[in-house]
């Protein structure tokens, strides 16, 4: 192989990689898009007890934070009931007081061995409110769809500067727009199964 030949199959494998790196890093950050909707939805509560909507909670155990999952047994006794047992009972005042501060707009009821959180049944103005709520977590992850398409579609350009054939430009811009297709019909899908889980109680 001559050496001008070898040097542009050197270069057009490194571009071949690049491309493939350009939309590895897009997927990632569009997953991460989604990650963090399903993470956000689990917060929204659906009026059907859920030990996920105390995940935000977290109390000072010896001196430092930790989540409420690791400190207590929680559990659903019933749709509209959740039970907090701690492993330690010294804890139960300080986990009244957390619940008690957060906005999660539920009143614990301490009995001393565990704490019950009734959860109120959605009036159909809560409800509606969720629903705005999640959509808006939504349209978020889309945006992040979004700068994570137009991020690879900079460097999809660079590239084509760089020496990359128009072609291969091309097709990195088609597989890129494929994903984003991908993750905002998943995003969609999430929203309508949270709308529907709001919905139904």
């Amino acid at each position: 192989m001559l050496l001008i030949d070898k040097y542009k199959y050197q270069k057009l494998n490194i571009m071949t990689e690049e491309a493939d790196m350009c939309i590895e890093m897009a997927e990632e950050s569009m997953k991460a898009s989604i990650k963090h909707l399903e993470s956000e939805l689990h917060k929204i509560r659906a009026g059907k007890a859920n030990p996920t909507m105390l995940d935000g909670i977290s109390i000072e155990n010896y001196g430092s934070q930790m989540p409420l999952s690791q400190i207590a047994n929680i559990s659903t006794p019933d749709p509209r009931t959740l039970v907090i047992q701690p492993w330690d009972k010294a804890n139960l005042v300080l986990i009244e007081k957390e619940i008690t501060n957060s906005n999660l707009g539920l009143n614990p009821q301490n009995d001393g061995t565990i704490i019950r959180l009734n959860v109120p049944v959605l009036t159909e103005e809560r409800r509606m409110g969720l629903i705005k709520q999640s959509k808006a977590e939504a349209e978020h992850a889309k945006v992040g769809i979004r700068n994570a398409r137009k991020d690879a579609n900079q460097e999809a350009n660079q590239l084509e500067k760089d020496g990359l054939s128009e072609d291969m430009t091309k097709k990195l811009v088609d597989k890129v727009q494929d994903l984003t297709n991908k993750y905002t019909a998943l995003v969609d899908k999430t929203f309508e199964a949270k709308e529907t889980d709001i919905s139904s109680i």
